[in-house]
């Protein structure tokens, strides 16, 4: 069994790039950017297994794929006053909020003062990742706005988001088993 260049699937089609990693032992990572899929497999992965993988997991890479296609940024302003309305009382406020691809440590940044004071971006990386982490990161965000700082008040504010806890859990996680420091559940 041969590995494809390219993963089809209903119109839309990815093409396949792999990298071999000594330090993952059994697990696989995957992530879909524009139209190429990265596939991180262990280095002692042959290529029928890999083939095998790539049909039990076509469904969850092409649903990964369509969900971060959906989400832009005007469906993150949406998001960003829903939050603030459900669970900061409508007491926030912002300049703007939107995606960045240039963003490798940090998940999401707030600009305090300055001539684009209130802008708030967040990385492309969150949109493959579940809803709650997404919601996570973006309450984090916007309640930089009254607390600039990781003041416990910026905390105890920020734990009126009730998924805190479990997206930073999250986070934590992925942070650890890609061997890195992610900023986003500072």
């Amino acid at each position: 069994m041969t590995i494809p260049e390219q993963f089809s699937d209903n119109g839309r089609t990815l093409t396949l790039i792999i990298e071999r990693s000594g330090r993952l032992k059994k697990s696989v990572r995957w992530s879909v950017n524009g139209d190429e899929l990265h596939l991180r497999v262990p280095t002692h992965m042959t290529a029928k297994e890999i083939a095998e993988l790539l049909d039990r997991i076509r469904d969850k890479i092409f649903a990964q794929a369509s969900r971060r296609a959906a989400r832009s940024d005007a469906a993150l302003q949406t998001l960003a006053r829903k939050l603030n309305r459900q669970y900061f009382g409508d007491s926030l406020s912002w300049a703007s909020i939107r995606w960045v691809s240039n963003m490798e440590k940090r998940l999401g940044s707030c600009t305090i003062g300055g001539p684009t004071d209130g802008d708030i971006r967040i990385s492309t990386r969150l949109q493959a990742w579940p809803n709650y982490v997404l919601e996570y990161v973006i309450a984090h965000e916007i309640c930089h706005r009254k607390y600039p700082d990781h003041s416990p008040d910026f905390w105890t504010f920020l734990a009126n988001y009730p998924m805190t806890e479990r997206a930073r859990g999250f986070i934590e996680g992925i942070a650890y088993v890609d061997g890195t420091t992610l900023d986003g559940a500072d």
